[in-house]
């Protein structure tokens, strides 16, 4: 009887482990549904890098991957911006789960910026990288002073070029060697 009770334990343990792995995905994968390729259009107020590491029109490696197939793209630089970087957990506008730790919301996508930086404050967004994110609460995880990069890329699972992804930092690219 002892046995037939562990058994059922461990088998109860197993069970309770995957089906919290297979409802955890949709919180891992809520960055499938960021706008894959989007405008040229900056905030306003944005400063374009005087002296980038990446130049436009370079090409580097991106190293981090926020989405899906991006992690070890080539990517093309489009634009440079020097500002402060944040990382941001938010609950979406449209419902549904709250969205950990997305990177990247920058100084001028939030609306009370005002040339500030926030320390694990609660903001607003003006940013549009994903569905239900403008207008949004959000509150700030971290933050860098860095050089972000609107990129173009081909994913590495999927043969639809990004134009325009918003944002990689500086830290997440690194040069081509040929």
């Amino acid at each position: 009887m002892k046995i037939k009770k562990f058994i059922v334990g461990v088998l109860s343990l197993i069970t309770a482990l995957v089906l919290y792995g297979c409802g955890n995905t949709e919180t891992k994968m809520e960055h499938s549904k960021m706008e894959h390729s989007g405008t040229s259009e900056v905030p306003m107020g944005l400063k374009v890098a005087e002296n980038p590491t990446y130049k436009i029109g370079s090409k580097a490696t991106i190293t981090e991957g926020h989405m899906e197939g991006m992690k070890g793209a080539e990517a093309t630089i489009v634009g440079a911006y020097d500002t402060i970087a944040y990382a941001v957990t938010y609950t979406p506008t449209t419902g549904g789960k709250k969205v950990p730790n997305h990177k990247w919301v920058i100084r001028e996508e939030i609306k009370e910026a005002d040339n500030k930086q926030f320390e694990l404050a609660e903001v607003t967004l003006n940013a549009d990288h994903m569905k239900g994110m403008k207008g949004a609460k959000a509150t700030i995880d971290s933050a860098e002073h860095t050089t972000v990069y609107m990129i173009d890329f081909k994913p590495t699972n999927v043969g639809k070029v990004v134009k325009n992804h918003k944002w990689v930092t500086e830290s997440e690219l690194s040069p081509i060697n040929k």
